[in-house]
């Protein structure tokens, strides 16, 4: 979790989830993947197991801590629709985001597919752009 991301299109990262796996052209340089190798030698706790998908349940209301507004990227080191991530997880991470209304966050992913089959399981606030 980072304030003032160097990510020029946002101001902060936000990641409950680390880890992912490629599944498309687009993933071939993945710099999170790269990035979660050297955190991991580096000792940092969330990068314990590589790039592995991990939930981190102790990282879930950790913008509710941020009073300033900002611009959030969550899961800039995995994506939250990966077809591990429970759904159940995906509600805690929606709960938080509706909860910290003042922030703006962006949910990108490369699994459409999952995302409009639970579509209309979540609740969409409308700080929440994906």
């Amino acid at each position: 979790m980072a304030t003032n991301s160097p990510i020029e299109w946002t101001e902060s990262t936000w990641n409950p989830v680390t880890g992912c796996k490629k599944i498309s052209p687009g993933c071939k340089n993945c710099y999170a993947e790269r990035l979660s190798k050297r955190l991991k030698a580096m000792g940092q706790a969330n990068y314990r197991n590589g790039f592995k998908l991990t939930l981190h349940d102790h990282a879930l209301e950790i913008p509710l801590h941020w009073k300033q507004p900002q611009m959030i990227f969550v899961n800039s080191m995995s994506d939250l629709l990966h077809e591990d991530v429970p759904l159940e997880f995906i509600h805690k991470v929606f709960v938080t985001m509706t909860r910290a209304s003042w922030h703006t966050f962006q949910v990108l992913t490369k699994r459409s597919e999952r995302l409009l089959g639970i579509d209309k399981e979540l609740n969409w606030p409308k700080n929440v752009w994906m």
